[in-house]
């Protein structure tokens, strides 16, 4: 498979698995099983989403990629400020967290840390959520320069460490699967660079022995929203399986998808992603003129954001 394939298929799976997963939030577990019994599932509309709209996961992973491309690298000042704008402009949805530090006017290398400070507590998937574009930005450059850029874009709303060392382990899997390897092989090395005081919280969930009814926070939280991934994508043989077994996990169907189909779409490639899933699929973007992605330019975008880069 050419790494091309690999590339758009990590990009519009993430948005394909948002979409998919959106009109099922915070639903039970099995509710995709129970709506789809052939297994055959099909974009539909639901809690405010029509059908193949992509949520807010794929809006910010949109303005992260066309930041990183219009800058020429990481310009986190830029990240900040298209998010800001965004958040403004009255996204359908937006995390609580992403939405008080973006609206608190505080600048953007103290906002996530204040709110962190204030609140204690900022470990949820918001940062996760958005990362196949960056993942893939970056994924040239190595192990350590794309765990840090994902940390960087990840502290830009969260200010908890746990948040950019879950961030910064996708971007390793994604990473070492769009060089055509397995990404499950690489979670021993990519846990060996996540800080020491995260590493045994994050080798928990991501431990083949793991299985996400054992988490102990909801999957709205950053480690059972990996975990869940990773163990999606381990425990089925295809995309369009791995998809369905994180939406039936229920809960925040529309983020855990999302990561799942980030992962996925980098293994299987763009080819394994069914037409009747992308052919319904648009991105919105609020705060830009009314403009609205449809998968193509998802698949120029993702083409684009290969490289080559300076990384600068």
């Amino acid at each position: 498979m050419e790494r091309s394939e690999r590339v758009a298929g990590a990009v519009v799976g993430s948005a394909v698995g948002d979409a998919l997963g959106a009109p099922f939030e915070f639903a039970l577990p099995g509710i995709f099983a129970e709506r789809f019994p052939d297994g055959a599932g099909q974009m539909r509309g639901g809690g405010g989403w029509d059908p193949g709209e992509a949520t807010d996961d794929t809006q910010m992973a949109v303005m992260v990629g066309e930041s990183l491309l219009e800058c020429g690298g990481l310009d986190l000042p830029d990240i900040f400020e298209r998010f800001r704008c965004w958040a403004g402009s009255g996204p359908k949805d937006i995390g609580l967290q992403t939405e008080d530090v973006l609206s608190s006017g505080e600048p953007w290398d103290l906002a996530a840390a204040l709110h962190f400070q204030v609140n204690g507590r900022a470990a949820g998937n918001g940062s996760l959520m958005r990362a196949a574009t960056s993942a893939v930005y970056f994924a040239r450059a190595g192990r350590d320069a794309t765990m840090d850029a994902a940390r960087c874009i990840a502290a830009l709303t969260h200010g908890d460490r746990a948040a950019w060392e879950g961030t910064a382990v996708f971007h390793e899997l994604v990473r070492h699967a769009l060089d055509g390897g397995d990404p499950l092989a690489a979670l021993p090395g990519a846990l060996a660079a996540v800080h020491p005081d995260h590493r045994e919280r994050w080798a928990t969930v991501l431990d083949p022995g793991w299985h996400p009814d054992r988490a102990t926070e909801f999957n709205g939280a950053v480690w059972p929203c990996l975990g869940s991934a990773v163990w999606a994508l381990r425990t089925t043989s295809g995309f369009e399986a791995a998809l369905g077994a994180a939406i039936d996990l229920g809960g925040d169907t529309d983020t855990v998808a999302a990561v799942t189909g980030g992962l996925a779409g980098a293994v299987y490639g763009i080819g394994a992603v069914p037409e009747r899933w992308t052919a319904p699929l648009h991105v919105p973007l609020p705060g830009w003129d009314g403009r609205t992605l449809d998968a193509p330019e998802l698949v120029e975008l993702a083409r684009r954001l290969d490289g080559p880069h300076s990384y600068s």
